[in-house]
């Protein structure tokens, strides 16, 4: 084999980091002689997970365009003239046969870097709503590949989303032992197996309007035959305890409070249905494993949360609700029955399931691999 090099452009949250690691390790899996170089800011998470994962951090500068006249106004064009040299620098140094971006910060000076020196673009789109920076790099990309359907990206081809090693690693338990699974995730967590299990997440920084709302009904889904594992976000654990402790003692035995949780596939090995912001990631994830959720968009940006859940909604496998809408009335009435019905659940996972995509990584790494050969010998 002839050595093969690629630059993988992204950070700064979650949702560009973990599809771009995950895509790291299938290209890894693939050519174990693969040369990875990532390029990443210095504040992102990517700063701790990507060297954490084996893996070269070049550090671009963070270089946002200022909104309004400011002193940052004069210093963007100097700024920005530095992260596109140094794109270039480590596309050079690694003599790149392709450079992939996943959006944000990092990935618009790794593709004009990119295209001044004709080393073939792949873009990994999350949302259903793409970002400005990948609407640059769609211009001049040899693939343009998306998670979601109808992504309005020149040339765009469904791909999903690049599971992380974890989840796919619970795809292969839940289809061997899906009953086994279940009951170590449950019991790993200090759950009751015999219950059904909501789990309740709004990702690591928590969703204020979820945990307030949902506590109210604890007794009501316990009375269901529920028991609820909450994470609330870090440092936002204290009012559901007070009201979690408030409770019923037969009531709070079942109602389970974190402020986050590192293992979440062990919840997601036992959870029977997920209330969740529609993050590009969660959705992909329950959807791949079969999970019904009530998404709950988050209320501010560009609307791509309410888009990303679309698909899966309109399959049956989730419910969707405004953040207005999410109130202790609403989760009588929609919720509460629904954990009561196992039968239905089971038929949400299913249809969740049918527009779930478990290979995304390997679907990226065919057109990353398609590019790199286009480029090698430059």
């Amino acid at each position: 084999m002839t050595d093969l090099s690629i630059v993988l452009a992204g950070g700064g949250t979650a949702g560009h980091v973990n599809p771009l690691l995950a895509l790291a390790d299938e290209l890894r899996r693939i050519r174990p002689d693969v040369r990875l170089t990532v390029l990443g800011t210095a504040e992102g998470l990517e700063a701790d997970l990507v060297p954490a994962a084996g893996l070269d951090l070049t550090v671009i500068e963070k270089v946002p365009l200022p909104r309004r006249p400011s002193a940052d106004w004069f210093r963007f064009p100097g700024r920005w003239r530095r992260a596109v040299r140094t794109a270039g620098r480590a596309i050079e140094d690694s003599a790149a046969d392709a450079v992939v971006g996943f959006g944000g910060y990092v990935s618009t000076p790794a593709y004009i870097a990119a295209r001044r020196r004709h080393v073939p673009i792949v873009v990994h789109e999350q949302n259903a709503r793409p970002g400005l920076a990948n609407r640059l790099g769609a211009r001049s990309a040899r693939s343009v590949a998306v998670t979601f359907p109808g992504t309005p990206l020149p040339g765009a081809q469904v791909v999903g989303m690049p599971l992380r090693p974890a989840i796919s690693a619970l795809l292969d338990e839940r289809f061997t032992d899906a009953r086994g699974t279940a009951r170590r995730g449950a019991e790993a967590l200090g759950l009751d197996p015999g219950r059904t299990t909501v789990v309740l997440t709004g990702g690591s920084l928590g969703a204020v309007r979820l945990n307030a709302a949902v506590v109210q009904v604890a007794a009501d889904l316990v009375a269901a035959g529920a028991q609820v594992l909450h994470l609330t976000g870090r440092g936002k654990d204290s009012p559901v305890r007070e009201a979690r402790d408030a409770l019923a003692p037969v009531v709070a035995a079942h109602y389970h409070v974190r402020e986050y949780l590192p293992e979440m596939e062990l919840a997601l090995a036992c959870a029977d249905l997920v209330i969740a912001r529609s993050g590009a990631g969660t959705v992909s994830e329950l959807a791949a494993l079969g999970i019904p959720a009530v998404y709950v968009p988050l209320p501010v940006g560009n609307g791509e949360q309410r888009l990303n859940a679309t698909p899966v909604v309109n399959a049956g496998g989730g419910v969707l609700v405004d953040d207005a809408e999410l109130t202790p009335a609403w989760l009588r009435v929609h919720v509460v029955p629904l954990v009561a019905d196992r039968d239905r659940l089971a038929a949400m996972g299913t249809r969740a399931a049918s527009v779930g995509i478990r290979d995304g990584a390997g679907r990226l790494a065919e057109l990353v691999l398609a590019a790199a050969g286009a480029g090698a010998g430059r």
